[in-house]
């Protein structure tokens, strides 16, 4: 078998090798995965009669043609779950638009200024083509969809086929035209119009140019989880036949005067639906009736001149398959820093993990030199679609393949901070998002701190950031920073009926926002410790140990009257010191799920219940596993919140659960937790991960798990599994060093996914976590398995690091 010359020391590679490494990893980048409505489709057994649905949590994955962490997002739009733009549904396509975030849940987002192209219009007459987004919807040729790292084409019923590929600020399409009908002599008509996904539109105006046929916009749109308004900016020009005439239309009439309009909407006509306005092209047919039409789209949030000089400079010949050919390879030199040795693992497997890694690529996007609100030399990144969700897995994930990119996201971070007097939490379209938690940007600056991340990063200003955020709550907490504070301070947690009167936000999540706030001041005390000032670590690492709070020893818990055997869980307490009560089980997928979300009857936990938040102290897993009856009964509780789906996988507050076996000193139970996910949640799919993605966390947990390094974030801590192929190597792109974890004894039917020792460049090593620094260092690490748990990482000096214990 392929695994067979690890085991017995060969030097040789084996042909598998080599096809892993020949640049084209990106045959087994499916985009679709996470485009359909799926999430959990299948009910899982429970205790009793009792069953958990999860219904239609779809992915919302963004499909089409992006850069690595690119601005210019293009794809065909659908008129049914359309957050990502399309999605694998059969809706109908209403248009194809430039710009998308990935994955996320509620409203759609982005999707601006959607390109509408028809064939001709029937009897030759302007007006009888569609232009409302309703009556312009058409269905797609099922099957004609492909999606590739950089591309996307879909064919649709009226025959006209779309492909589309980007640059950073620019998208291209080109069109290919059936040939003329009777009724519809082939003269193709591409309208632009003045729209984005969610309607958000509260002004904006176009121009068409009668000779060149460029179009130009601009429109002020409303962000899609978060506060303010933002402008964005178009140019379009048109390569590959003549112009015929050119106008604007409005609602679903057109003309071809004037050639210019502005729209503003009036809160009585526009409502609810905003009103179509927009420009057209006519385009003449070429002797052989059938065409084909490029249209670039430059995009830009400072102005249409600069959208214009985008697209000139990025595309400036129209060259379709050399924009696409960049693009490809964009992608591969972002990924290839990972190798891995698949062995006998299936393109399923290697489809799975290439996959992920290339969504958790997506976001952020690099808007540098596209912010319009402060002038500055620093990077400006932006869909941080939210911190809340990437801290836990997307960001360290960057930081391991691509530190210099998370070098430039935390550079950008802490040039909002600067200009706005505050770290976000969440963030798009250069509009502040909804705070979901505590200020967990203060995790993503705590992990690239202890992992020695410099690059340029101002550590002063990263910590005067931090702190603004343990000490001052501003007037909006629910957009940024911490609500609460004076309760914070004063009594040690968040009250369920807290008064607040220095700022506003939701006054709900109050078990949540504790254990989430105690870990943000665990995240300030490691860098008030690195950074010499001893007093604030004191003061921080106090505070950290805040949730103990609201830990209610004699809380019990069931389920359906029955009794889980497990006494113990976080509860809201009033501000006189009194307890209330939220049942452990509520907000969990046996409890209305449903109830949690950010609204003001949202309850004391988010989007997740007291079983799980009462595991979540990252800080001191040492101290929560002796408060939780010791190692033993943590073991057992941690099995009965994954077994009897009281844990919900996709919401990033599961992923690090699956690892807490390592702190009990059970690391080959988290090995094995984690291979009951995949590929049962991720697969390859179009429903293939269990709920949004989140820009990205599903992927990025995805291969982070199937690497065998799954880290605690804000700590410098891997907890070790074996990875899900024979060898996984990750070259450090700043260092030149390559770390490598190597499996003997790997078996493709994962039967041995039990580490039996360890050898770290060929010395012994007990840990059951490894450091940052083996990933800047470079070295192997090579895990002999087993089909048994054994004794290896168990011991009290092998387990990872925890507050209590030093």
């Amino acid at each position: 078998m392929a695994f067979l010359w690890l085991a017995c020391g060969l030097l040789a590679l084996p042909f598998d090798y080599a096809l892993a490494q020949d640049g084209d990893i990106l045959r087994y980048v499916d985009s679709l995965i996470g485009t359909g409505l799926g999430g959990m489709a299948k009910p899982q057994e429970k205790l009793g009669n009792t069953r958990s649905y999860i219904d239609n949590r779809a992915g919302h994955v963004f499909a089409g043609a992006t850069l690595p962490f690119g601005m210019a997002k293009a794809v065909a739009d659908v008129n049914g779950e359309n957050q990502g733009g399309y999605a694998s549904d059969y809706s109908n396509i209403t248009g194809f638009s430039h710009m998308h975030d990935s994955g996320t849940g509620g409203s759609p987002s982005l999707g601006n200024f959607p390109l509408v192209a028809h064939p001709g219009c029937h009897n030759d007459d302007v007006n009888e083509c569609k232009f409302t987004s309703v009556d312009r919807a058409t269905p797609q040729v099922n099957g004609s969809v492909l999606a590739e790292p950089g591309y996307f084409t879909i064919t649709l019923e009226n025959a006209v086929r779309a492909e589309m590929t980007v640059t950073n600020h620019t998208a291209l399409y080109r069109f290919s035209f059936p040939e003329g009908l009777a009724d519809m002599p082939l003269s193709p008509l591409i309208l632009a119009d003045l729209i984005d996904l969610p309607k958000s539109r509260s002004n904006a105006s176009v121009s068409v140019d009668p000779n060149s046929g460029r179009i130009v916009g601009s429109g002020a749109f409303s962000p899609s989880f978060g506060i303010g308004t933002y402008d964005l900016h178009f140019c379009t020009d048109f390569f590959g036949a003549s112009i015929r005439d050119t106008g604007v239309f409005m609602n679903n009439r057109a003309g071809s005067q004037p050639k210019n309009l502005s729209v503003v909407t009036d809160g009585v006509n526009n409502s609810p639906e905003i009103l179509p306005a927009g420009a057209w092209v006519r385009f003449k047919a070429p002797e052989n009736n059938a065409t084909q039409i490029s249209a670039r789209v430059g995009l830009s949030f400072m102005s249409t001149a600069q959208a214009c000089s985008n697209a000139e400079l990025e595309i400036p010949d129209f060259d379709f398959e050399s924009t696409r050919s960049a693009a490809r390879q964009a992608w591969t030199d972002k990924m290839s820093v990972i190798s891995v040795t698949p062995g006998s693992v299936s393109d399923e497997f290697q489809t799975i993990f290439w996959s992920g890694l290339y969504r958790a690529s997506i976001s952020p996007q690099d808007y540098t030199g596209e912010n319009p609100l402060w002038n500055s030399t620093e990077p400006y990144y932006d869909s941080f679609y939210c911190i809340w969700d990437s801290y836990r897995s997307i960001h360290p994930l960057i930081t391991l393949f691509d530190p210099e990119s998370q070098a430039l996201m935390i550079r950008s971070l802490l040039d909002i901070y600067r200009h706005e007097g505050k770290l976000p939490d969440c963030r798009m379209s250069l509009c502040k998002g909804f705070t979901q938690g505590g200020s967990n940007a203060d995790v993503v600056l705590a992990d690239a701190y202890v992992k020695n991340m410099t690059q340029g990063i101002d550590w002063a200003l990263a910590y005067e950031a931090v702190l603004s955020d343990a000490e001052d709550e501003p007037l909006n907490w629910a957009v940024e920073g911490r609500g609460g504070l004076a309760s914070w301070k004063s009594l040690g947690y968040v009250p369920a009926d807290d008064f607040d009167p220095h700022g506003v936000g939701p006054f709900t999540r109050s078990i949540s926002r504790t254990v989430e706030y105690a870990y943000n001041d665990f995240c300030i005390a490691e860098m008030a410790r690195g950074l010499g000032h001893a007093a604030d670590y004191e003061k921080y690492v106090a505070r950290s140990e805040n949730w103990r709070n609201l830990y209610k020893e004699d809380q019990n818990s069931t389920i359906n009257g029955t009794e889980t055997g497990f006494t113990g869980f976080l509860q809201p307490k009033f501000m006189n010191g009194t307890w209330g009560q939220q049942d452990p089980i509520f907000c969990s997928p046996l409890l209305n799920f449903t109830s949690c979300y950010l609204n003001p009857d949202g309850h004391e936990t988010y989007e997740g219940s007291s079983w799980l938040y009462t595991t979540y102290v990252p800080q001191d897993m040492a101290s929560l596993i002796t408060t939780l009856d010791g190692p033993d009964s943590f073991v057992r509780r941690l099995d009965y919140l994954h077994e009897s789906a009281l844990l919900y996988i996709g919401d990033e507050q599961g992923f690090l659960p699956v690892y807490q076996y390592h702190y009990a000193g059970r690391p080959g139970k988290s090995a094995a937790r984690a291979h009951t996910y995949i590929p049962s949640q991720f697969n390859t799919s179009v429903n293939g991960i269990p709920g949004n993605d989140d820009s990205g966390a599903m992927g990025s947990f995805i291969v982070l798990a199937m690497m065998g390094l799954f880290p605690n974030p804000g700590q410098n801590v891997y907890l070790i599994t074996p990875p899900f192929f024979p060898e996984i190597s990750i070259t450090n792109k700043i260092s030149g060093n390559k770390a490598t974890i190597r499996n003997v004894n790997f078996d493709a039917e994962y039967t041995n996914v039990y580490i039996q020792s360890v050898t770290l460049n060929g010395v012994a090593y007990t840990k059951n976590r490894i450091g940052h620094e083996f990933f800047v260092d470079g070295g192997v690490l090579e895990l002999t398995l087993g089909p048994e748990e054994s004794a290896w990482g168990t011991r009290y000096e092998d387990l990872p690091p925890s507050l209590s214990t030093g």
